[in-house]
């Protein structure tokens, strides 16, 4: 399956140091998409398609945190080590970061919250680009990769989840197996490197 320059984008989610082993809140082999993400980036760069990566970014008191009455210990707080993106991670020259999460009041998981350093939010820099198919990879499947899609669909777009790049934190054992179920349900495709 080609790469369509015209309709197409890459979206890499939150693969920061927080989710990686290591990291505050680790997903499982968080760091394992790492270098499939960058050969799904290199395809990209070369097709001169659009690349963005989420981020989470958080002030240090968010209702997100278990501190202040959230689910999650703290993560991604703005300027820290934890919030930035894997030291492996390889983004083509023109990767677009979008942030999401600045909000103390919101969780915030899908990339369709975030924006970019202009404040541009993410679906008006992706209509702004023609983006009609969106390619979805990163971490965590049941939380901000699973939000991104299903999001995106409601919108309209297409999505190819990267099946090969995701990894689950399966806070509840199988919360990834359902997490993919319910991708799926709603419409999204599931592809693989050798697809691309």
């Amino acid at each position: 399956m080609a790469i369509d320059a015209t309709r197409d984008a890459l979206v890499l989610v939150d693969v920061q140091n927080d989710f990686c082993p290591g990291g505050s809140l680790a997903v499982p082999d968080g760091d394992q998409v790492v270098p499939v993400l960058n050969r799904y980036a290199e395809r990209f760069g070369e097709a001169r398609a659009p690349v963005f990566a989420s981020r989470d970014w958080h002030p240090p008191k968010t209702k997100h945190f278990q501190a202040y009455g959230g689910a999650w210990p703290p993560h991604c707080v703005q300027g820290t080590r934890g919030a930035e993106f894997h030291p492996g991670l390889e983004m083509p020259a023109g990767t677009v970061v979008v942030s999401k999460g600045m909000d103390p009041e919101q969780d915030a998981y899908s990339a369709f919250q975030a924006e970019d350093e202009r404040g541009i939010a993410f679906a008006r820099a992706l209509a702004a680009r023609g983006v009609k198919r969106l390619w979805v990879g990163g971490l965590a499947t049941d939380y901000c990769v699973k939000a991104t899609v299903l999001d995106a669909l409601r919108s309209g777009l297409e999505v190819q989840v990267l099946a090969d790049a995701i990894r689950a934190v399966d806070v509840q054992p199988g919360d990834g197996e359902r997490a993919i179920g319910e991708m799926r349900e709603a419409g999204a495709r599931f592809v693989t490197l050798g697809a691309v």
